[in-house]
């Protein structure tokens, strides 16, 4: 098997709130749209995408037994560079960060925040060395 992309499939109760939230603030760009269903991208030049499907909680494609389940419990990662400078960003453009940037012992910088359909996104920069 040779994987060529990685997708992550979030069910959400507003489909238009969580596209508006990773388009404006994380980057994404929008390939499809609809009131059920938006596939979006974060390809940017020499950087792999990170893909993401949005589906409105109850849409018939899911699973009978998870249709009207929501995105809950997990944490979405990214790992950016200059995260201190991400944070800086995101706090002028109003996003709704709910863990500030903090340092972990383990060599991680991180912060997290959280879409209207309460998607925790976390944002991750990882201690080099040469950073100590």
């Amino acid at each position: 098997m040779k994987i060529t992309k990685s997708t992550v499939s979030l069910t959400v109760e507003d489909v238009a709130a969580s596209k508006d939230f990773f388009t404006a603030h994380l980057g994404f760009g929008q390939i499809l749209a609809t009131t059920d269903f938006a596939s979006l991208t974060s390809s940017t030049g020499q950087y792999a995408a990170a893909d993401l499907v949005l589906l409105r909680r109850g849409t018939e494609v899911l699973p009978e037994d998870q249709r009207h389940q929501r995105a809950s419990g997990i944490i979405v990662a990214f790992t950016v560079e200059d995260i201190a400078a991400e944070e800086q960003r995101l706090r002028a453009e109003g996003a709704n960060i709910t863990m500030p940037l903090r340092t972990e012992p383990w060599g991680e910088k991180l912060l997290q925040l959280t879409d209207p359909n309460g998607v925790v996104v976390q944002l991750v920069e990882w201690i080099t060395e040469a950073d100590v």
